[in-house]
């Protein structure tokens, strides 16, 4: 052992104790998560406001955590939720068996689940990290219409999964608003 090995050792101590200290306000000021960090799931909607989930309940039986509960409904001329025969009536997920593995948003044949980038889901009350369907919809953009109500970008399912977006810039929704098109413009 040397005569300068204890002050050696202290070197990393005294190179940091006269910096500036940095400090988050995190509560108040939350901190920006990574562009592709995948938290909190939603259910996406068509250009016009019907709802992309149709009921099949694909994404609870993918998740392993069985948090996933989706009761399918039918869909009637007077009441038309989504474009096909059925919708997700009743839909939630419980974020205290969330494992957040993204199974459920791989299962979905619609593209109805992603999870977007939001993270702040801790809560002490247990009943308020069950999300219900209101809870997890995306918001009305302009030109959407809210459900339910008839068709309006096709006559079948069919001009919506195939024609949704060209749909949508001819009835004058802007091209950044949609799901779908801000999906084909990451992917060019």
């Amino acid at each position: 052992m040397g005569l300068f090995d204890p002050i050696k050792g202290f070197g990393v101590t005294f190179g940091t104790m006269f910096k500036k200290v940095a400090t988050e306000e995190y509560p108040e000021i939350g901190a920006p998560a990574a562009p592709r960090y995948h938290g909190r799931h939603q259910l996406n909607r068509h250009p016009d406001g019907l709802e992309k989930c149709v009921g099949c309940e694909l994404c609870a039986w993918a998740c392993p955590a069985d948090a996933i509960f989706v009761e399918g409904g039918d869909n009637t001329e007077d009441a038309r939720y989504s474009p096909g025969e059925r919708y997700g009536a009743d839909y939630q997920i419980n974020y205290l068996r969330c494992i957040g593995c993204g199974l459920c948003v791989e299962a979905c044949p619609t593209r109805s689940l992603t999870m977007i980038n939001f993270y702040e889901l801790a809560d002490d009350d247990r009943q308020n990290l069950i999300w219900t369907k209101e809870d997890l919809l995306a918001p009305l953009l302009p030109g959407m219409e809210q459900p339910p109500h008839p068709m309006r970008l096709g006559d079948d399912e069919q001009d919506y999964y195939v024609h949704g977006p060209e749909l949508a810039r001819g009835r004058g929704v802007p091209t950044g608003e949609t799901v779908e098109t801000s999906r084909e413009e990451a992917i060019q």
